[in-house]
């Protein structure tokens, strides 16, 4: 049994959600900053090239070789195209932002509840519970 099969599609979800919080986080703590403009990531087309990668371990000891990181390349940003841009050039909508920060959030939630379900039944299952 490939624990990928078990899984499913919810391990690299979570990946992109994290990074995805990180984007919309990042457009929360400059909504003053001139000029600014908020941007936010394709979530489909990045959860389609997660699945195409392997899965990227990290290294525990420093004998282990260093691998690249998961880090957004300004390819995968999109600006987001403002409702009312502000004067100074700023395009951070702070009400939209928190929403997506709130729903990215949820989501990123139901995905961690989905993965301990699985982690808990394969237990039972080795347990013989």
């Amino acid at each position: 049994m490939k624990l990928d099969n078990a899984f499913g599609i919810h391990e690299q979800a979570l990946r992109v959600r994290a990074q995805r919080a990180e984007v919309l986080a990042n457009n929360l703590a400059n909504a003053d900053t001139p000029g600014f403009k908020a941007r936010d990531v394709d979530f489909q087309n990045m959860l389609k090239q997660q699945m195409v990668q392997p899965v990227r371990l990290k290294t525990t000891h420093s004998a282990h070789l260093p691998i690249a990181g998961n880090d957004l390349t300004l390819n995968e940003l999109r600006y987001r195209v403002p409702t009312a841009p502000s004067l100074d050039g700023n395009t951070v909508d702070e009400h939209l932002e928190k929403t997506k920060f709130s729903e990215n959030a949820m989501e990123y939630q139901a995905s961690l509840r989905f993965l301990n379900g699985k982690i808990q039944g394969l237990l039972r299952s080795i347990r013989g519970d």
